[in-house]
């Protein structure tokens, strides 16, 4: 299963896509960031971040993709713009035929570092060790989008144990 895990942010949204392989171990296949502009209209940040995610998913072509749930901003306008991007992100998934799964950021935190209260540099940390990678990666928030992937597909194999 591949996954592409989704950090939606108003000036830097993470992305990344993890494999889950035959073995059960976990692979970055690409991760990083869309940066765009404060300074441009909101219209044309939601634009560029579509587009983004538009290409990465034609690309890379996942099978489903996560997204963490809205759970704090520093104020009513801060929440409407994440919602904004949010919304952009469920777009250009379900565009593509792609079911979105939401988890919050306790589940996140549980799922990579067993720890739903851990540190914003040990969920860092842990992506880094799972994912058998030389580096934390950059920026912060392409860590976030794996830890998001990551959980997902933790959370999809306990379902399928469950089920089975």
């Amino acid at each position: 299963m591949r996954v592409l895990g989704i950090d939606c942010g108003t000036e830097y949204t993470g992305y990344g896509i993890v494999d889950l392989l035959a073995d059960d171990r976990l692979a970055c296949v690409v991760c990083g960031a869309i940066k765009v502009s404060p300074r441009d209209p909101m219209p044309t940040r939601l634009s560029r971040i579509s587009t983004g995610l538009q290409e990465l998913i034609s690309r890379h072509r996942p099978d489903r993709v996560a997204i963490e749930d809205v759970f704090y901003a520093a104020n009513v306008k801060s929440a409407l713009k994440l919602g904004q991007v949010r919304g952009v992100a469920m777009l250009a998934a379900a565009s593509a035929g792609l079911e979105v799964a939401e988890y919050s950021p306790l589940s996140i935190k549980s799922a990579v570092v067993g720890y739903g209260r851990a540190e914003k540099h040990q969920v860092q940390q842990m992506v880094t060790r799972l994912l058998n990678l030389d580096q934390i990666p950059e920026p912060a928030d392409a860590a976030d989008a794996l830890a998001i992937a990551i959980c997902h597909l933790h959370t999809a194999a306990t379902h399928e144990r469950q089920a089975g």
